[in-house]
């Protein structure tokens, strides 16, 4: 057997309630001049307030940049990264959900790098590495706090488009289950059931032959034996928590399991990569303006179903690890959860229109990063009764 695996994370991966309180000693070690980023929500929250005062008592100067903006406009990221010129930082922090996190990687990179975010979309475009980053997630679910990849929405394109290199991964990241417990159901709901369906997705990932250099040529590689066990602890790990924490948020232990199956699925497709479900999210996204974690939790149980035939063994240890009873038992399980959840459980139910199938099947399916990475091919044909089954909520024309 040829056993390979690549991993790429943080420098220093703090986890645990109460480990935000270590941020001014890190940030000493690594910066002078410190721009924080958030949103409008967050800069007047205590913790974030107790996170400054933090800075500033490790004699750090701070400024804040609270325009973060829901999907992270590239305009918005533009106009920071211009505000903080005469600041001049030498260290960002990005503390809040996934698009605070991703507006921190961003502004990093325009201000160590310069030109526009759209010279950077896709793979490998980063000349090097960025200015020091930490991240601090408030959210449990993007995983942006140890993955390589920045999502921003660019209005002319009318798509999320990414930003997809290994120099973006934070320097620090500091995961405290604590910042979760005043998260909402809805947004618990959301958040956990994208990183649910990341480790998924990574965990049943294409295998590609492992040539030297592999890792160099693309920032996801398909499935492998690290990130497969990443991939296998946040499925069990989210499996245990996710109802419970949005059932009942103040539930510690649940916020624990939660945080950190969200942390270890970020570790596993920061690799491993993505694939059926998040292409066609991308344009389901643009049209419905609906949640990134809605849209690929939605689509998770028709891309399964799709798979099936070729990830049988996958299945079962899927299976093993939510503690079911076999492999034919994960994608009703995965749809029941989710449905219990408040996760839509069709296309139609999160807004699409049916004439947009289409151009939705074609959208998708020109994602080729994505859909090279999805287990069983799809073509055009294909891509389009996939899209249909889920706006009809039938997986059984699937297979």
């Amino acid at each position: 057997m040829n056993l390979f695996g690549t991993l790429r994370a943080p420098r220093e991966l703090l986890f645990g309630a109460g480990q935000r309180h270590a941020l001014g000693s890190i940030a000493a070690r690594l910066g002078r001049r410190a721009l924080v980023i958030t949103d409008t929500r967050l800069a007047a929250d205590a913790d974030f307030l107790m996170l400054v005062r933090q800075l500033k008592e490790a004699d750090i100067a701070v400024a804040v940049d609270s325009s973060t903006l829901p999907d992270v406009p590239v305009e918005s990221a533009v106009q920071s990264a211009e505000n903080a010129q005469n600041f001049s930082p030498d260290l960002i922090i990005g503390i809040g959900g996934g698009s605070c996190l991703d507006m921190a990687k961003c502004v990093a990179l325009l201000l160590t790098h310069g030109g526009r975010p759209q010279d950077y979309y896709g793979e490998h475009t980063v000349p090097g590495p960025v200015m020091p980053l930490i991240a601090i997630p408030t959210t449990a679910g993007t995983g942006s706090e140890v993955t390589p990849v920045a999502v921003l929405s660019d209005a002319e394109r009318s798509l999320k488009v990414g930003i997809s290199s290994p120099h973006l991964i934070p320097t620090v990241s500091i995961c405290d289950p604590e910042l979760t417990l005043s998260c909402p159901p809805a947004l618990t709901a959301i958040a956990g059931a994208d990183a649910l369906t990341h480790a998924l997705e990574a965990f049943t990932a294409i295998r590609r032959d492992p040539v030297p250099g592999i890792a160099q040529q693309r920032v996801f590689v398909g499935k492998n034996e690290l990130s497969d066990q990443f991939a296998l602890s946040a499925i069990s790990l989210l499996w245990q928590g996710l109802e419970l924490a949005c059932t009942n948020g103040g539930d510690r232990a649940a916020r624990e399991k939660v945080m950190l199956g969200a942390t270890l699925a970020g570790l596993a497709f920061g690799v491993a990569g993505t694939a059926a479900a998040h292409a066609i999210q991308y344009p389901v996204g643009a049209l419905t303006h609906t949640a990134h974690g809605l849209g690929v939790a939605c689509l998770m149980p028709y891309v399964m179903t799709w798979n099936a035939p070729v990830i049988r063994d996958e299945l079962a240890k899927i299976a093993q690890a939510a503690e079911l009873s076999g492999p034919d038992d994960v994608i009703p399980a995965l749809a029941s959860l989710f449905a219990r959840i408040g996760i839509p459980s069709t296309l139609q139910d999160l807004g699409l229109e049916e004439s947009r199938l289409p151009w939705v099947a074609e959208q998708s399916i020109g994602i080729a990063r994505l859909i090279q990475n999805n287990p069983r091919p799809l073509n055009l044909d294909e891509m389009r009764n996939l899209v249909t089954a889920a706006y009809h909520g039938d997986r059984s024309c699937l297979n």
